[in-house]
């Protein structure tokens, strides 16, 4: 492994990483591990890096490339992103190109010739392009200064984000072991964190693992019951005029809720792998360069996303993983600000996903590895617990023992209930349909048969006859459809064929032999709060609006609206995202601050030497036509924060414990007819 230097001269690129942090990106320090792995990168060490998405990723490849010499060269998975990174690259100065297929030939030949000629600090390429014979030889022609693999993750078989071109990309290594490299993930287990060192040939790289933790994000999930008009109803509440993404499960179902939006008052796009590349690009765009645009997508869409006021990322679907899950919550808040993680989550989406793992491609081990990610993620929405503390651990991080705070199950607790004679009731009801008639049949009968409903299919199977029929009249329909997702998330019941049907696993006997206790949830009916207190549902229509304005003192919001409507006539006049010229977060500080000079506009974090020279008096103007620096309101401190001054579980209805098929021992009287 190459290196740059003795000690001095690592001291000395130690010193110019935080100068080229502070010039570049008007940063006085780094955060938390971006220090360490700089040094550890500039000095020609290789690492792999986790650091959650919003953490500051892409500055521990990007400022090793701006201090050692040469070119830093990243392999990044999407080409439709290259050209707005690059776009905010050049807005800081930063000498940035791209290869890719979207170039014609002379635009491919111009950005060659700026990095044979070292007049480049970081050109991005594709995985696929290191394939090519010709890439391989234009890079052994010109000076690298850090291979940076982005998304390593995709190197993961078992992941959700496979890519099989980034199998090869261990060739970095053998073709030029002077040049360290560096692979950065937002998102591993410990086991794809050895997959990833392993398959890019990286023994002697250094590992820097972050906290997974996104405290911004608040994590959500409600009982689906009319899923659109219940997000409907969540963007209006709490997010209306914010940037978001909507997951889907399917192609039809992304269409079907984008053209529901946006019938009802919500600009709303769809992206998945159906729609011209052409119509694709042209949304994925849109959602970058517009504020307030709802994509509704499938996870084809996403990956690389470097928006960072993307306020929500809502799930309409169940997700196949934790790792996915986590990555695609990780798209909301890059910018630190509060946003929301929300999903609604059914017995369906427990059925579905079962049928399409038994029914999918892939041998038995894959199927168990897809069986084991579903089941993570089914203790994941059923958990009574924080929910975000479940989730850390999940990637092998010890949580808060006292909880969060900023999610659904610790800001309202749900209660849990004595669900052993209603999992008793819905095992029987199976068991009386096998054992007694041959019979399989999904959740629906068995929710008809508890409740004593004389359906047409009930009677066409004469199930109205059966000892168990309408036993479960002391629940409704939607908690009986509730116990029977619980009991499929416990593993208490099972998903069998194409249909759907449910069956017995070997954990039901336990229940009706009376040798296990089912603890249930029951979820909270009471409005979500937030830290603060104030209701996330309060229906008022207007929302939570801006995030970055919601934090602001109300007498220094219309500074900061009129810093928003500045910066987006600015990213119209030069066809670039309104990020590219500043994130909300330092429109923020801007207001907070009200700098009078281009000397204290320069101190504010996020204004690097470029943009100061670039935009400095034409922020100082904006401000400059507000009049002077407000004072606070009469019922604030001058530091803008408030002025001083200023359930119970279900009754379980009684009823017998039950023995279960012909092999456990026979009952005995007295019991009522149904057992």
């Amino acid at each position: 492994m190459g290196g740059t230097g003795g000690i001095a001269e690592m001291s000395v690129t130690q010193s110019e990483a935080l100068a080229t942090l502070h010039r570049v990106f008007g940063y006085e320090a780094f955060r938390g591990e971006q220090e360490a792995v700089i040094e550890h990168v500039v000095a020609g060490g290789d690492s792999v890096v986790l650091m959650p998405t919003g953490a500051g990723k892409s500055l521990c490849y990007q400022v090793p490339a701006l201090v050692r010499p040469g070119t830093g060269i990243v392999v990044s998975p999407l080409i439709a992103l290259m050209q707005d990174q690059v776009d905010a690259l050049r807005a800081l100065g930063v000498r940035a190109g791209f290869v890719n297929s979207t170039q014609d030939f002379d635009e491919r030949r111009v950005v060659e010739a700026e990095f044979l000629a070292g007049e480049l600090d970081l050109l991005y390429l594709a995985p696929e392009r290191l394939r090519l014979e010709n890439t391989l030889d234009l890079l052994s022609r010109g000076k690298i200064s850090v291979f940076a693999i982005d998304e390593a993750h995709c190197v993961s078989q078992w992941g959700h984000d496979f890519r099989p071109d980034y199998l090869t990309l261990s060739l970095l290594g053998e073709r030029w072991p002077d040049v360290p490299r560096i692979a950065l993930t937002a998102t591993a287990t410990r086991a794809t964190h050895q997959e990833i060192t392993e398959r890019l040939n990286m023994p002697a790289a250094r590992h820097f693992v972050a906290s997974f933790d996104r405290p911004n994000i608040q994590y959500r999930v409600v009982p689906k019951a009319d899923p659109k008009k219940q997000l409907l109803n969540f963007l209006r509440e709490e997010h209306a005029g914010d940037a978001g993404i909507v997951y889907c499960l399917s192609r039809n179902s992304v269409e079907k809720t984008a053209e529901f939006l946006s019938r009802n008052g919500v600009e709303a796009v769809p992206y998945h792998a159906g729609l011209d590349a052409g119509t694709r690009a042209a949304h994925q765009s849109r959602f970058l360069r517009e504020d307030g645009l709802v994509v509704v997508a499938t996870i084809a869409f996403g990956m690389g996303i470097d928006k960072p006021d993307v306020r929500f990322v809502a799930h309409l679907d169940l997700p196949k993983s934790v790792e996915g899950y986590y990555q695609e919550t990780g798209r909301a808040g890059r910018d630190g600000l509060p946003s929301t993680a929300w999903m609604a989550y059914g017995l369906n989406d427990v059925i579905q996903q079962r049928k399409l793992i038994q029914s999918g491609e892939g041998d038995e081990a894959f199927r168990r590895r897809a069986q084991a990610h579903l089941d993570s993620m089914l203790a994941l929405c059923e958990t009574v617990q924080c929910r975000r503390g479940q989730l850390l651990a999940y990637f092998g991080q010890d949580p808060d023992p006292a909880g969060c705070g900023n999610c659904d199950t610790c800001l309202t607790p749900p209660e849990t209930w004595d669900g052993t004679v209603a999992a008793q009731k819905v095992l029987s009801t199976v068991v009386r349909l096998q054992r007694e008639r041959g019979q399989k049949f999904g959740a629906v009968q068995i929710v008809d048969i508890l409740l004593g409903k004389r359906t047409g299919k009930v009677i066409q199977f004469d199930h109205d006859q059966l000892s168990v029929f309408g036993i479960g009249e002391e629940l409704a329909e939607a908690e009986w459809r509730g116990v029977i997702r619980q009991l499929l998330a416990q593993g208490l019941l099972a998903v069998e064929g194409e249909y759907g049907t449910l069956v017995l696993t070997e954990g039901s006997g336990t229940v009706l032999r009376r040798e296990q206790d089912v603890p249930l949830r029951k979820e909270p009916k009471k409005p979500v709060t937030s830290r603060s207190g104030s209701s996330s549902a309060s229906g008022s229509g207007r929302g939570k609006g801006k995030a970055a304005a919601a934090e602001l003192p109300e007498t220094l919001v219309p500074a900061f609206e009129a810093l928003r409507a500045w910066r987006a006539e600015q990213a119209r006049e030069q066809g670039v995202p309104a990020y590219v010229i500043f994130h909300d977060a330092t429109l923020r500080e801007i207001a907070m601050a009200w700098p009078a000079s281009v000397a204290e506009l320069g101190g504010i974090g996020g204004v690097g030497e470029k943009k100061l020279a670039t935009y400095g008096e034409g922020v100082l103007e904006v401000l400059a036509s507000l009049g002077g620096q407000p004072g606070p309101a009469p019922d604030q401190a001058p530091d803008g924060t408030p002025a001083q001054g200023s359930g119970r579980a279900p009754a379980q209805a009684p009823g017998p414990q039950m023995d279960g098929p012909d092999d456990w021992p026979e009952m005995t009287e007295p019991e009522p007819d149904w057992i």
